[in-house]
Parts: structure tokens; C-alpha cells; sequence
């Protein structure tokens, strides 16, 4: 291990800040977690969307934060992430104070091209203390390839660290730095050149002397690319990929959800024998078990969801879907840069709206935002579960395949094309321009380590429960009460489940859904359902907390008998079953198409810099989405 010198100060200092830097791809995420534990602070800059993580150095005297910039691979802006960056560097953001220190990371792997932007740091910030992380060096060597650090660290005249976080490797000596990190080398002893041209030359130059012998190429990585990359058999895998995420979903989280079902029924049936009748009682049983119980069940669907998705990133194969769907993006106005976009919009709208701050351009920026809600998130799960498991056969066809996961898969690719067909129609119209440039490094495919995925899909469902235990809670007390406020007169003679109608059809919740039933009856919607719609614009999910205590009301239903009694409920006016499958298929629709989550829209807002696009947005999805469940119910029922 060597460094260039650097002589400690251990003596306590409060409050001392250090930059990480790096490009994407170079392990920054793993050695952030390493040095920081699980005690990290997740927020937003002051006045702009990108995200802040922030933790303090674990295991050492001294208070150290450590700050994690977004990757960039270069200090010249062009994204909004970029100038991030290069403000908070300079100290020149609203809120935040220059770095004490800044720590840059590279990737031994790829460090000929990651020498640019540490000798753009050095160049641009010649007064800060900075120093180097070498990570990967146990690839590196795995694939033959030496470098000398020392040289290194004497050519940039900085403290050079290499690594492997992973496991470990060279953390001892990186953590015993942070007890002084203002002790590091400041004022590089190389002359940096300004212009890109020089500071290639100078790259190359210094690659020269460092390297002792070259790595050999990854012939596992130009292998599986061979495949995965195919002009044809990559798209058809990536299909088959998205296709067996999705059939997942249904089949290993049954167990889970059956357990979570039956926990909360037997919640539901102690409380009522132990908690004497009162409205609180009905209130808890009825409004909050009911609710946020209904929500929680899918709980199990979402880590599935989450587990997949963020191990498809962390082994390197996301980049390449990103790769393979440039082409067909750019047919539609967008780049492989605005498929990552959409992609992490699976998991929730918000992060992946702001996530479209890494497009350059601005108007393919506003097209991915005003297209993202399409894509199915994971608050449309519930919804989607919940009627596909009460009125699509649970049968399987050819290969295992299950008629229910075909169907969440179809939902799921309806919403993608939606979004990239209604990209194509804003680029040739309101939001015309160019499509930019698509550029992006494909990573070696890496085993991820299982306590960063771990901590990914724990943080993800971490953030699902607090919807549940904010949105949903709060939401479920308002349904509660609107449905069960105003009641009824009592019916002399009456029996209790009839009494318990009337004081459903008297309640406000009621007279809010009988009030837009003419607008969505031609869907083949009633009331019951018309009151689920209005809920679900706060939180989609919502509906399904709303449906549990419209027919809970009385008794605690779990989700068993949610859907039993979606099916066999019966509209007094016809006799005719108020949900069946042609009205479950277009309520499928309307909620691939309609926007109903304020938080969307407030984050639109904020991206975009005022209410016209969320309001546009609001407005033609929700214009699509009853014209989709329209054209579905009346195509069904005639069908079927």
C-alpha cells in the first residue's frame, strides 16, 4: 500500500466535511455504505431535486461527514447532477459549505479514463485537500493487470488508496485517514493542464508511467455481451427477463402474503373480542387494520420487485438493456438515458422523475417527465394484484407460465409503450427538438454484494412501508370517516347487515361517489367504485384501502374475503354483479393510464418549474384513461 506522506493530526476536530467524487460505475455507492454503516441521511439539495446522501464515518475519534455526490464523469456540466457537483465543490450552493477534503474514487479497472476527471478536481480545486480511491484492484489483478501506485501517488502528489470495499481490502488505512482528512495533500505538485485536448495528452502520458502491465480483456464480460447485446436474441432475452420478473411477483410471494393475510385477520378478530363495541373500536378495526392492512399485504410482491430489479443494476445488465432499447428509444423522440429514466419509475414515479436531471437536453428532459407516470409503479401493485387475483383464472399454460403473471406482464408492457408512444407524439409537437446524444460506459458484469443489495431493497421497502404508514394511514382514517358519517335513521325491523347498507349509502363517501356515477357509469362503474377512484388520486393504492372498508363495514375482512366479496356483490338496481371481469379489466386500465398521486404531480412541478405541465399531464391521462377503460369494458363485454 502506498501513499504519498501524510502526517496525522489526530487531535478531535468537529464537523469536518469530505466530498466523494467519482464516476458512475466505480464502486462509490459500495465504499459509501462501507465507511458510513446504515446510519446514512437521504434528502435533496436546498432548491434543486437531486438527491443528498450524507453519513457520518463510522469507527474513528473525529466527526466526519461524509457527503456522496452524484457520478459525473466530468467537472464541465450538462446535467443538472453535473453542475451539482462542480457548485458543491466551488461552495457555491445554497446551504451547504465548501468541503473540507475532497476523496475521489476510480475504478482500477478503468482508471486510464477516471485520471481525467482526478485531474480535473486537482486542476479546478488546487487549495482543497484531496486524495485518491483506487477501487476493484482484486479485478484488476484477477485480469493481469499491475499499476504502480506509488508512482502514482508521487506523479499527483496525493495519498492514492487502492481497495476492495467489498470485502474490506485497504479499509483499515483509508478509515485512520479520516481522522484528519484536512491533513491530506493539498496543492498538487502536477501541473494540470486546462484545455480536454492537453489533459488527454497528459492522461496518456501518465498512464504510460504507471502502468506496469496491462489487464487482459474481460473475455467473461465480451462473452455474455455477445449474447445479451445480440441485435436479436438480446431483445428476445430482455423480454424473457422482464417476463420472469413479473410472473415472480405472483408465485414466491404467495406464502408471505398468505401469512401477512391471516395476521391481520387474527388482529382483526382479537381486537374485536377484547376492545368493548364503540365507534373507537370500529375505527381501529374497521379504518385502520382494514386500510393499511390491505396495503401491507403486498409488502412481500414489492421486496420480490425491488430484489430483481436492483440485482439486474448491480450486476451490470441494466446498462446493457439501456443499450439494447437506444435504437428503438430514439424511434420514438427519447435515448437509452431516458429508458433508465422510466426504468426506476417501476419502483415509484417520484425518485425516477427526479432521476430525469441526467438528461442533457431539456426537452427530452420534459418529454421522459411528462411520459413517466405511465410507467407502472409500485403503488399500482395493490390494484393490480387485487383484481387480477379475484377475476383472472389462476390457470398455467405452456413453460409454467401462469395466465395471472401473463396479465400483470401485459399491464406492465402497456404502460411502457403508452409512455414511449406518447413520448413520440410530445417530440413531434409540443415538446419538438433533437434527440441528444446517448453515451454511457458499460460496466463488467459483478456479482453484487449481498449486504448492498440487502440495504437497496431494504431502504426501497423501507420507503413503501412509510407510504403505508403516512399516506395510507391518514388516507384510511378520512375514508373511515367519510364512509361511516353521516349515518342512516334507523329502520324499524331492520337486520343489522341491512341497517349497515343504509349507513354506507347515507355516508358522505357515498354521496361523493353516487355524485360522479354518471361520468363513469358508461365504464361500468357504481358508486362503490366511483368513492375508490376519488381516493386514489392522493395515493393509487389507496382504492384498495377504500374497497376493504366499504365491504368491511361490520366486520374485518381479510384479503381472502376482500375478494370474495368484490365477487359476489350484487347490484340491488340490476342483479347483475357489480365487479366482473369485464369492469375488473377496464378499472386495470384506467389505473395503466390515469395520474393519481399528488406526489407525482408536486414533484412535476418542482422539475419543471410550475403547474402547466403537471396540469397538462393531469388532464390527457386522465382523458386517456377513460377513454382505454371506455373502449375495454364495452370490447369485453362484448367478448366475453
Amino acid at each position: 500500500m502506498t501513499t504519498a506522506h501524510v502526517q496525522l493530526d489526530t487531535a478531535p476536530r468537529d464537523g469536518d466535511i469530505v466530498a466523494l467524487v467519482g464516476a458512475p460505475n466505480t464502486g462509490k455507492t459500495t465504499l459509501f455504505n462501507a465507511l458510513t454503516g446504515s446510519r446514512a441521511k437521504v434528502g435533496n439539495y436546498s432548491g434543486v431535486t437531486v438527491e443528498r446522501r450524507e453519513g457520518k464515518i463510522q469507527k474513528i475519534n473525529n466527526a466526519v461527514r461524509l457527503i456522496d455526490l452524484p457520478g459525473t464523469y466530468s467537472l464541465n456540466p450538462e446535467t443538472l447532477d453535473e453542475q451539482v457537483v462542480e457548485d458543491m465543490l466551488s461552495g457555491r450552493l445554497d446551504g451547504e459549505r465548501k468541503p473540507d477534503a475532497i476523496l475521489i474514487v476510480a475504478d482500477a479497472t478503468t482508471l486510464e479514463r477516471g485520471l481525467g476527471l482526478v485531474l480535473q478536481v486537482l486542476g479546478a480545486h488546487p487549495d482543497s485537500p484531496v486524495a485518491l480511491v483506487v477501487t476493484m484492484i482484486d479485478e484488476l489483478r484477477a485480469r493481469g493487470g499491475r499499476i504502480n501506485f506509488d508512482k502514482l501517488a508521487r506523479k499527483l502528489g496525493i495519498t492514492v488508496f487502492p481497495i476492495v470495499g467489498n470485502r474490506g481490502v485497504g479499509m483499515d488505512v483509508l478509515l485512520r485517514a479520516f481522522e484528519a482528512p484536512r491533513e491530506w495533500s493539498s496543492g498538487s505538485t502536477i501541473e494540470v493542464v486546462s484545455t480536454p485536448a492537453e489533459r488527454f495528452v497528459q492522461v496518456d502520458a501518465l498512464w504510460g508511467e504507471i502502468q506496469q502491465q496491462s489487464l487482459h480483456r474481460d473475455e467473461r464480460t465480451d462473452r455474455i455481451d455477445r449474447v445479451l447485446l445480440h441485435p436479436v436474441w438480446g431483445g428476445v432475452i430482455f423480454v424473457a427477463v422482464m417476463l420472469f420478473v413479473f410472473q415472480s411477483i405472483f408465485t414466491w410471494a404467495a406464502p408471505a402474503m398468505d401469512g401477512i393475510d391471516s395476521l391481520f385477520s387474527e388482529l382483526g378478530r382479537v381486537s374485536r373480542t377484547v376492545m368493548p363495541a364503540s365507534l373507537i373500536t370500529d375505527l381501529w378495526t374497521d379504518g385502520i387494520l382494514a386500510g393499511v392492512g390491505s396495503v401491507v399485504i403486498f409488502l412481500p410482491q414489492i421486496i420480490i420487485l425491488f430484489t430483481l430489479i436492483h440485482f439486474l443494476e448491480d450486476v451490470g445488465y441494466m446498462a446493457r438493456a439501456a443499450f439494447l432499447v437506444d435504437r428503438v428509444m430514439g424511434w420514438f423522440g427519447l435515448q437509452g438515458r431516458s429508458f433508465i429514466v422510466l426504468l426506476s419509475c417501476y419502483a415509484c414515479a417520484v425518485p425516477g422523475i427526479m432521476a430525469a436531471r441526467t438528461i442533457p437536453n431539456p426537452r427530452d428532459r420534459l418529454a421522459t417527465i411528462l411520459v413517466a407516470p405511465f410507467m407502472t409503479c409500485s403503488a399500482r401493485l395493490p390494484v393490480y394484484t387485487l383484481l387480477i387475483a379475484a377475476f383472472v383464472p389462476s390457470a398455467s399454460i405452456a413453460l409454467g407460465l401462469g395466465v395471472q403473471g401473463l396479465v400483470m406482464f401485459g399491464l406492465y408492457m402497456l404502460g411502457a409503450l403508452t409512455a414511449i408512444v406518447s413520448a413520440a407524439l410530445l417530440k413531434a409537437t409540443v415538446v419538438r427538438g433533437h434527440v441528444s446524444t446517448f453515451y454511457m460506459e458499460l460496466p463488467p458484469y459483478r456479482f453484487p454484494s449481498p449486504r448492498l443489495l440487502a440495504s437497496q431493497v431494504a431502504r426501497s421497502a423501507n420507503a413503501f412501508l412509510r407510504r403505508a404508514g403516512s399516506i395510507v394511514f391518514v388516507a384510511s382514517l378520512i375514508v373511515w370517516a367519510l364512509l361511516n358519517f353521516p349515518k342512516a335513521d334507523l329502520i324499524e325491523g331492520a337486520s343489522e347487515a341491512a341497517q349497515a347498507q343504509a349507513n354506507l349509502e347515507a355516508s358522505f363517501g357515498a354521496q361523493i361517489g353516487k355524485a360522479i356515477e354518471p361520468a363513469i357509469a358508461p365504464l361500468g362503474y357504481d358508486w362503490k367504485i366511483g368513492a375508490g377512484l376519488v381516493a386514489s388520486f392522493a395515493a393509487r393504492e389507496i382504492i384498495v384501502a377504500t374497497l376493504a372498508q366499504i365491504y368491511a363495514v361490520g366486520d374485518v375482512e381479510d384479503f381472502e374475503g376482500l375478494r370474495s366479496a368484490l365477487i359476489s356483490d350484487i347490484d340491488p338496481r340490476t342483479g347483475e354483479p357489480v365487479f366482473n371481469l369485464p369492469v375488473a379489466l377496464s378499472l386495470l386500465v384506467f389505473f395503466v393510464f390515469a395520474l393519481q398521486c399528488t406526489s407525482t404531480i408536486a414533484v412535476m412541478a418542482r422539475e419543471t418549474g410550475g403547474w402547466k405541465w403537471p396540469m397538462f399531464a393531469l388532464s390527457y391521462m386522465l382523458a386517456l384513461a377513460w377513454g382505454g377503460a371506455f373502449v375495454t369494458y364495452r370490447i369485453s363485454s362484448y367478448l366475453i
